[in-house]
């Protein structure tokens, strides 16, 4: 049986940016030249970007589009609407540039931004997201060893990350960002808590129930032992 920590670690099948990039199309051609300078912190490429520097937009979206989508995907649980947010997120760090100011980490201000987007959504629509299902945009790339294409631990996996989804998606609102935040931002929970506007005891209690639901739901029952 997958272990919880392995289930949330395994993030790669939603690894892949959306499909209608507009900011960096070919961001995933560009990404090993893109990677090369890491030795420039994200507050300094932001004031770069907002001085003109193009390229370091370039490495900025590189270095967070993979975290950032995650983040509105599991939200949103539909690829057009997490594209969509995923585009406005951008759309705001550029509009926002000349204003950025290096206070906190960049991933606060991003996070910030892309929790707010979410929430700008929910009350335009006035209810919460009812993707169905995010399989189509799941499915992890066929290069897996011989033993991982074993029927019965296919099913299994399938089995778990089911089991993941759903629990993930019961989870209360408030609950649910603060663990996405806390899985996909890198942000530290004081962190996490600016970019939601609680305190940092709340964040920190949210995270908690959430982390013991999920384990709770993930846990095989009895009858399943056997």
């Amino acid at each position: 049986m997958t272990t919880l920590a392995a289930l949330f670690a395994d993030t790669s099948a939603l690894d892949r940016q959306p499909a209608h990039v507009r900011y960096a199309p070919h961001a995933r051609a560009r990404k090993v030249a893109v990677m090369d300078d890491s030795s420039t912190d994200d507050a300094q490429l932001m004031l770069d970007y907002a001085s003109g520097n193009a390229r370091a937009f370039e490495l900025l979206y590189a270095r967070h589009r993979s975290g950032l989508y995650r983040y509105l995907m599991r939200h949103a649980r539909d690829p057009d609407l997490a594209n969509d947010l995923f585009q406005d997120v951008w759309g705001r760090v550029i509009a926002n540039r000349s204003r950025y100011e290096p206070r906190a980490k960049f991933q606060t201000f991003l996070f910030t931004l892309a929790h707010n987007c979410f929430i700008d959504h929910c009350r335009r629509t006035a209810a919460r997201p009812r993707g169905e299902s995010i399989d189509s945009t799941d499915t992890e790339d066929s290069l897996a060893a011989p033993d991982e294409l074993r029927p019965d631990i296919e099913l299994e996996r399938a089995d778990d990350t089911a089991r993941y989804r759903a629990a993930l998606a019961s989870l209360p609102a408030e609950q649910r960002d603060v663990f996405l935040l806390h899985e996909e931002s890198l942000l530290s929970v004081e962190e996490i808590a600016k970019v939601v506007g609680v305190g940092a005891e709340t964040a920190k209690s949210r995270l908690r129930y959430a982390v013991n639901k999920l384990k709770r739901a993930l846990t095989p029952v009895a009858s399943e032992l056997r």
